[in-house]
């Protein structure tokens, strides 16, 4: 299935379920802001890249928070995996959600890879992904990953997303369909 979600579209509508047990949905995050949110999907417990990522993010939580930006990070982990990941990682502020559906992560545009037998992964789960969601539900940038490699380091996003927040940077990428006739 090619899912893609165009910026300047709305973002599908998601539920969380994050491991401090709360239950909270895409659509309630934005009724109580006006700020933008970054979702950082990552591969899971078993993922050493994602363990730096998300270090990464958790160091920069206060500062995406005071640039207007609520920050999420999900997986298709299950509970006790995403425990582990905030117990053993060292996630203490960055908020953790978990058992997001194959299904949904696919909506998203994710992909999905089947677990090496004789490894620490899971059956299935979603390779990594980034969306940057407008304070109007609008995806404004995102980032799709089919290896666990190339994320972009939190303060490079976020100096980016200050400067988008400042200027009122446009999304890009926002075409749909390329027809005949246009010209680069």
């Amino acid at each position: 299935m090619n899912n893609r979600i165009y910026p300047r579209t709305q973002a599908p509508s998601t539920n969380f379920n994050l491991i401090d047990g709360e239950k909270i949905s895409l659509a309630e995050i934005k009724a109580d802001t006006d700020q933008f949110v970054a979702l950082v999907f990552y591969r899971g417990y078993h993922c050493p890249v994602c363990k730096a990522q998300l270090k990464d993010f958790n160091r920069h939580y206060e500062d995406f928070k005071s640039a207007g930006i609520d920050l999420y990070a999900i997986s298709t982990d299950n509970l006790e995996r995403a425990n582990k990941t905030k117990e053993e990682w060292g996630i203490d502020q960055l908020p953790i959600a978990y058992d997001f559906p194959l299904l949904m992560a696919e909506k998203w545009g994710l992909y999905i890879s089947k677990g090496r037998p004789d490894s620490n992964e899971p059956d299935f789960f979603s390779e990594p992904g980034l969306f940057i969601i407008r304070p109007n539900g609008e995806l404004y940038a995102s980032s799709i990953q089919t290896m666990p490699f190339t994320r972009p380091k939190a303060s490079t996003l976020l100096d980016g997303l200050k400067y988008t927040i400042k200027n009122d940077y446009p999304a890009r990428g926002e075409v749909q369909q390329v027809e005949e006739g246009i010209t680069v």
